[in-house]
């Protein structure tokens, strides 16, 4: 394995790491998500904290799909060099 790859491993780990981490934050926004919100005038601190909890959600997801792509993209250069460095030592 060449330092490069070792490199790239590393940083891998901790897009992986961040992207868990953020996954389990969302689950825990999540569980106290209700889908529909019956409320009267007295309640509007529930609303108010309904719309504030969908703000954060909304926040998460983009960085959510970045940070899965970059760990995605890293996986594949990472097998692509480890394929390609090991088809040039066979010749």
């Amino acid at each position: 394995m060449t330092p490069m790859v070792f490199w790239l491993l590393i940083v891998w780990g901790a897009t992986t790491a961040l992207l868990i981490a953020l996954l389990i934050y969302r689950s825990t926004l999540t569980m106290h998500e209700d889908s529909q919100l019956c409320l009267s005038d007295s309640d509007a601190h529930m609303q108010r904290e309904q719309l504030s909890l969908m703000r954060r959600m909304d926040r998460i997801n983009p960085l959510l799909w970045g940070v899965g792509s970059l760990s995605g993209l890293l996986i594949l250069v990472i097998a692509g060099l480890a394929l390609y460095q090991q088809m040039t030592l066979v010749q």
